[in-house]
């Protein structure tokens, strides 16, 4: 029997490898090939921690970085857990490489995909979509009940990202994978974020550069009737209404964030997350911004205050707001820019040092509906209208 991984402890020298995304292929078959010789020995290397009871690693997807260990094993969740200091009733995500390792890894025999995810998973398998699983006999279940947080429903999608569908189908292991941050914090879209959050907590990060999508996935559960959108994410729910079929047409917008003692089936519906040090003020339907700025900031006399503003679509630039905002950026002009840039710029202008963070909310569609998900979480202030309502982050 292998022998488990230091864990629990912030003690690791956590190792940083490049790998080179361009260099690993799957052909029609699902077969891998790699042909950077660093990058495949990164990989092997990577292989080698999950495989071992309590291994966990830091790697790319194409929504943010994960941390990864092995969904059949407890110890392995457990060292998820502790890496992040995430509750243990905040389920996980599983991830696989193909759906054949879906059937022979993680179902029990004779277990069938339900029949109303067939139309999702041909269209975006891989891709950034999660779908609910039932645990048909929990007796039989190959997957740790700590990755479902004891409940009788898993989750599961398969990335597209080359390096995390290889480091999966390497070790031939479905990886548990939340988003590789600090419980609460942004999550990470550069291997520097995990660094920066995980150091000494792990033993290695695979870097592959900025992630392509930039927050998480969509997540939709199809085992009840009618269907509900858990968490917005990578694929618009105008998507899922389009190519699911007609079961999909009545799909539900399930509450941004459950009760205290409410069961999930799964992450980023119950605590605080997405949020940074700095206090962050969400503003909505507040035209160009710089009245609605002016008077929240002579209000709350934040005069003295060190003032971060992340602009989208309509917000003017700080120079209309006579000196008050300390430094700028511009999340982007569409929904995909925004959803790529939102959790790396709310990072590097809290690292800026700066005491607040005002943030430019978008319209609630298409992407946007995903970007106002986590601003609200992230956000512990909204003005709309000039209106202010404190709310504390969610």
């Amino acid at each position: 029997m292998a022998k488990p991984l230091q864990q629990y402890k912030d003690d690791f020298d956590t190792k940083v490898l490049k790998v080179d995304r361009d260099s690993i292929h799957f052909d029609d078959h699902g077969r891998l090939s790699i042909s950077d010789p660093d990058t495949e020995k990164a990989l092997r290397m990577a292989t080698e921690i999950i495989k071992k009871p309590g291994g966990v690693v830091g790697f790319p997807t194409e929504t943010v970085y994960g941390l990864g260990g092995s969904s059949l094993s407890t110890e392995s969740v457990k060292a998820i857990y502790a890496a992040k200091h995430r509750p243990a009733d905040n389920p996980l995500i599983s991830h696989i490489s193909s759906i054949d390792q879906l059937k022979r890894r993680l179902l029990i025999p004779g277990q069938k995909i339900p029949a109303v995810y067939e139309g999702l998973i041909e269209k975006f398998w891989p891709g950034p979509l999660t779908i609910i699983m039932p645990i048909e006999d929990e007796n039989k279940s190959p997957i740790s009940p700590c990755v479902r947080a004891n409940q009788p429903t898993f989750t599961v999608r398969m990335p597209v990202h080359p390096i995390a569908r290889a480091l999966i189908a390497m070790s031939d292991l479905p990886l548990a994978a939340p988003s590789a941050n600090a419980s609460t914090r942004p999550s990470p879209t550069l291997a520097s974020h995990v660094y920066h959050d995980l150091k000494g907590r792990i033993p290695l990060i695979l870097d592959g550069g900025a992630c392509d999508v930039g927050l998480e996935s969509t997540v939709i559960d199809g085992t009840v009737d009618p269907p509900m959108l858990l968490r917005p994410g990578g694929i618009p729910v105008e998507m899922i209404r389009k190519v699911g079929g007609p079961f999909w047409q009545k799909i539900v917008i399930a509450k941004k964030t459950a009760g205290k003692n409410e069961p999930v089936k799964t992450p980023g519906m119950k605590y605080k997350h997405y949020s940074p040090t700095a206090e962050v003020v969400l503003f909505l339907d507040c035209g160009d911004g710089v009245h609605s700025i002016k008077k929240y900031i002579k209000d709350h006399h934040l005069e003295a205050e060190k003032i971060g503003l992340l602009r989208s679509e309509y917000f003017a630039d700080s120079s209309k707001m006579s000196g008050l905002i300390s430094l700028e950026r511009d999340l982007g002009q569409t929904g995909l820019d925004i959803q790529k840039n939102m959790f790396a710029e709310l990072r590097e202008v809290d690292e800026l040092g700066v005491d607040y963070i005002f943030v430019e909310g978008v319209h609630e569609d298409h992407e946007g509906l995903a970007i106002m998900n986590r601003l609200t979480k992230a956000a512990s202030v909204v003005v709309k209208n000039d209106e202010v309502t404190v709310r504390g982050p969610q």
